[in-house]
């Protein structure tokens, strides 16, 4: 036999492993692109910053290295190398050559092998964040960081790049914000994957729920139909003998000997019974073909305490009404609601053979529902009972068939209702049947 399909457990293995891996590649990209653009973002001010003071002072030949030991030059790049957070400052000039530097060790030296500072030269802003190695440009740096937020600056003077200005920063300050976004979107990425998974998984077991429903209510399609065809096979093959069997009885007893009456009575009893089955089979092997129509509650109600007036005299059962909210209309079809409280009617007549009392009540039930209750003062049912009431040939009564109560529910939720059994501890039990109200 194979194994059932389990839907919920693979989508739940399958969807962690995804969300966890969309969580982690966004934050992931993201994080790469908030650090970027805090860098780049930083790097445009201090190049910004640089250029204003450049065009000023008009400080553009001050970027020859001509003058580099005129005081006033000493003073521009020292106010430039001032800037919040700067480590080191060099200033080179077209030629590739340090013209000047917070660290005068540096003054007049080149670099030939520098990527960065060739991407300079040619008009393109230099940012990078890089630990502390030994690159020649990174000599006699403070031992006290193990990473630099290092620019190449570009200084620009009618178009034309006359210089580059190279500073190194602390990232300390940087870092911190960059550790603060970094932790806000790590955690987003990761509350926003279980918020997702858990809706993900809430919304699949749903679905397996309604699946697995509409599954069973298949299987039991299947079995009601192939119960129905017995059904309705076996029911059209004792009618007519039970209705000799009636007839003779009937006879019998309008002309009774003494010895025959009891027998003729038992005999019209137990073809009462057949037929009731007969009934009950017929109903539930047909389909119902009754269209949903505005019916009066307090009609229906009326018709079927009629047809039970003399059995429940006889059976000394005393019938209450409270339906002050019977005359309301209900969607549903007049004989299928009346043969759903003929049902109702009879169970509470069987579980009562001693005699009792049938209540009827109405009420509004909430969201535009009409409530009505059968009350008896019977024996009522069982938890066992209770749980197969509404299952076929689930009946816990010795002459019954089971067919009843799951007809009757069959009925009532094809109407767009729901039926309820509630079982009293002090005796007998309550239907509550739900109806749309008519609008």
């Amino acid at each position: 036999m194979q194994n059932p399909f389990k839907l919920t457990r693979r989508f739940a293995i399958l969807g962690l492993l995804l969300t966890a891996a969309v969580s982690v590649a966004s934050s992931f990209f993201l994080s790469r692109f908030m650090v970027q653009n805090l860098l780049r973002q930083d790097a445009i001010v201090s190049m910004e910053f640089v250029q204003s003071v450049v065009d000023v002072q008009q400080a553009a030949d001050y970027f020859t290295g001509r003058r580099a030991a005129d005081r006033n030059v000493v003073e521009f790049f020292t106010r430039i190398a001032a800037m919040p957070n700067v480590l080191r400052a060099n200033v080179f000039s077209s030629e590739r050559t340090i013209i000047w530097s917070s660290d005068p060790k540096l003054i007049g030296r080149r670099f030939d092998h520098n990527p960065e500072l060739e991407a300079a030269l040619g008009g393109k802003l230099e940012v990078s964040l890089e630990d502390l190695r030994h690159k020649p440009e990174h000599v006699a740096l403070n031992g006290q960081h193990k990473s630099i937020v290092e620019n190449y600056l570009p200084v620009r003077s009618n178009g034309n790049v006359i210089g580059v200005v190279e500073v190194y920063k602390s990232s300390r300050a940087l870092s911190e914000s960059i550790n603060e976004g970094l932790q806000l979107i790590w955690l987003s990425g990761l509350g926003g994957g279980i918020f997702l998974y858990g809706v993900l998984v809430w919304v699949v077991r749903r679905a397996e729920g309604i699946i697995q429903a509409q599954q069973a209510s298949l299987v039991q399609n299947e079995t009601l139909a192939a119960l129905g065809a017995m059904a309705s096979a076996v029911a059209h093959g004792i009618r007519n003998p039970l209705a000799s069997i009636r007839s003779s009885a009937e006879l019998n007893l309008e002309h009774p000997a003494d010895e025959v009456r009891d027998a003729s009575g038992d005999i019209v009893d137990e073809v009462d019974r057949l037929e009731r089955w007969v009934r009950d089979l017929l109903a539930y092997a047909v389909p119902e073909s009754g269209e949903p129509e505005n019916v009066r509650v307090s009609q229906v109600l009326d018709d079927s305490l009629n047809g039970f007036a003399s059995v429940f005299a006889k059976r000394d059962i005393h019938v209450s009404t409270d339906a002050v909210q019977a005359g309301i209309t209900v969607r549903a079809d007049h004989a299928l609601l009346t043969q759903v409280f003929n049902c109702l009617l009879t169970n509470a007549m069987e579980a009562m053979p001693n005699g009792g009392e049938v209540r009827l009540t109405t009420s509004l039930a909430s969201a535009g529902r009409l409530r009505v209750s059968v009350s008896d003062t019977g024996i009522g049912f069982t938890p066992a009972g209770l749980q197969n009431a509404f299952v076929p040939r689930k009946s816990t009564k010795r002459t019954g068939l089971g067919l009843g109560l799951p007809l009757t529910k069959r009925i009532v939720e094809r109407f767009g209702g729901t039926i309820e059994l509630v079982s009293r501890s002090a005796g007998g039990a309550t239907v509550n049947v739900e109806l749309p109200i008519a609008r």
